[in-house]
């Protein structure tokens, strides 16, 4: 337990701060990859596979990992690259890693090492790489161009999230008062986005978008430049945590230091673990934390929100 208490307290002294830890890694070729180490459990060599009958291409098997069965994914191949034959697995790792809710296992190349960055230096991708593109960012490390890949994309389409509310929640939104103004949704990975704006809209509520926290604060502080504040145009933020430019745990900290925009409640809407977010909302000031993703909680939780607020 303390050495659970240890990482949190060390990793939580970089909230605030924008910063972030990345753990490279490599596929089958030369390419570097990065994930954040906020959502990795553990690194292992690949163990031993138990296979599933029927299961998507990417899909390698299982593994029974400290008293838990875990689907291993090729990462390769799910970001359509080729897959890493089934002779050389011994000699790779699995990043095991929390998303949504879940626990699941990426079957890399190589494990490189674990840098400590400023997210001002994690950029979006380029633009005109297309929609189908699987990454959220990019960065430069050491004259290497390194790769953020989007995970929320890749299991949307190995393991699709429902992602329809609840005719009960709808039915009982249509009986709400009409006229709430718009919520303020921040996420990078365009799946997360299109999943929260059609949970909210089956509900009634208007949605804006933006794609990081620096484009949401840009967005925040137009809104309210006459003067005004954000709690006069907005019912709510619901925010990512990892974004490129801004974190989502800075754009709270930005936003509970302007007089403005202070007031406007805050939720961190995240595929991180929910540990590490515990201590980490309470210190920058949020006003909530949910993890991602359950449509039905989401709109209960936004309806709730609402309802207290008005």
């Amino acid at each position: 337990m303390a050495g659970v208490l240890d990482s949190v307290n060390q990793r939580t002294q970089l909230v605030g701060q924008n910063r972030l830890e990345l753990l490279l890694f490599r596929l089958r070729g030369q390419q570097v990859y990065g994930i954040n180490v906020f959502k990795v459990k553990e690194v292992l060599q690949c163990p031993k596979l138990s296979s599933i009958p029927n299961s998507r291409s990417m899909i390698c098997g299982v593994a029974h990992i400290r008293g838990e069965t875990i689907p291993i994914i090729d990462l390769a191949m799910s970001i359509r690259l080729p897959g890493i034959p089934r002779e050389e697995m011994g000699s790779c790792f699995v990043i095991i890693t929390e998303y949504n809710r879940k626990t699941q296992g990426f079957l890399v190349g190589g494990v490189d090492r674990i840098v400590n960055m400023n997210w001002e230096d994690i950029l979006p991708p380029p633009k005109g790489a297309g929609k189908e593109v699987y990454l959220t960012a990019v960065t430069r490390i050491d004259d290497r161009i390194v790769e953020i890949i989007d995970v929320e994309k890749i299991l949307s389409e190995v393991s699709p999230l429902e992602q329809d509310v609840g005719e009960d929640i709808r039915t009982r939104s249509a009986e709400r008062v009409p006229g709430h103004r718009p919520v303020l949704v921040v996420d990078d990975s365009a799946v997360a986005r299109r999943q929260i704006e059609r949970c909210l809209t089956a509900i009634g509520m208007e949605v804006v978008t933006r794609n990081d926290g620096k484009q949401a604060y840009d967005y925040l502080k137009e809104i309210t430049a006459d003067g005004s504040r954000a709690t006069d145009h907005l019912s709510l933020i619901i925010s990512d945590v990892e974004m490129p430019e801004m974190d989502g745990y800075t754009l709270v900290t930005k936003c509970k230091n302007d007089a403005a925009v202070k007031d406007v409640y805050i939720m961190l809407h995240t595929s991180l673990s929910g540990v590490f977010n515990k201590a980490m909302v309470q210190k920058v000031g949020a006003d909530d934390f949910m993890a991602k993703f359950s449509p039905d909680e989401l709109a209960e939780r936004v309806m709730e929100i609402i309802d207290r607020e008005q």
